[in-house]
């Protein structure tokens, strides 16, 4: 895994984060309005707002595309951690012009961080410590009221398996079941649900979210290490 910061990690500029949306995380799951989608813009199509701090989407960047990259679109909409789960050589990396886009829209690149934590297509995270990595950063970035994106290659997969986790580690969903209902709702909303129906994408990672528990309710380990090992199986 990889990781970069342009800038410190506190006191950044609250100017570059939605108002209205930092309200909204303020306030208890249960009074928020669901789709979130229809409070919160979506910057881009095939993308979703799992809490208001938190955006979930496909690979935001393409070289065959520079002049309208997905990118742009996700910087205008508040987005300053990116944490991207492909592996090296899947796709054109963006990490190096990440700083370079966000300075030609006037955002200050002492504020973009970049996270890269690397999972195989249609397969599951290593092991549960793996996954918890993943959620330290995104806790870390709710606590500054910083606006994340979670992203793999299509935001099918990989990425509901890691929203569908934080959700249970947050407490927005009281297990791992509430969790995939809470992705369902907002994945319906998205434009490429007609061709991928479900998030996440195979069976074993919706067993992986399902046998998710928060940390503080079972110490490190989250899930049974025997079920995540069998769950390696891509179906």
């Amino acid at each position: 895994m990889s990781h970069y910061s342009a800038g410190i990690k506190k006191n950044t500029t609250r100017s570059d984060q939605r108002a209205d949306q930092r309200l909204l995380a303020k306030m208890s799951p249960v009074d928020r309005p669901y789709p979130l989608n229809a409070v919160c813009p979506r910057p881009i199509p095939n993308s979703y707002w799992a809490t208001p701090l938190l955006l979930a989407c496909e690979y935001p960047w393409t070289p065959k595309n520079p002049y309208r990259p997905k990118l742009d679109a996700l910087l205008k909409a508040g987005v300053r951690t990116f944490i991207d789960l492909t592996e090296c050589g899947e796709l054109s990396p963006y990490s190096n012009i990440l700083c370079g886009r966000a300075a030609l829209l006037g955002i200050d690149p002492a504020t973009i961080e970049y996270h890269n934590f690397p999972i195989r297509d249609r397969s599951l995270p290593q092991s549960a410590e793996y996954m918890n990595s993943v959620l330290d950063v995104l806790r870390d970035n709710e606590v500054r009221a910083r606006i994340s994106a979670v992203h793999c290659r299509g935001g099918i997969g990989r990425t509901g398996m890691v929203i569908g986790c934080w959700l249970v580690q947050s407490g927005i969903a009281k297990d791992g079941d509430e969790a995939l209902q809470i992705i369902a709702k907002e994945w319906c909303t998205v434009e490429k649900c007609k061709r991928f129906p479900h998030s996440p994408e195979t069976g074993p990672q919706f067993q992986f979210v399902q046998q998710w528990m928060r940390r503080d309710r079972c110490g490190d380990h989250e899930i049974k290490e025997a079920s995540l090992q069998k769950a390696q199986t891509v179906v």
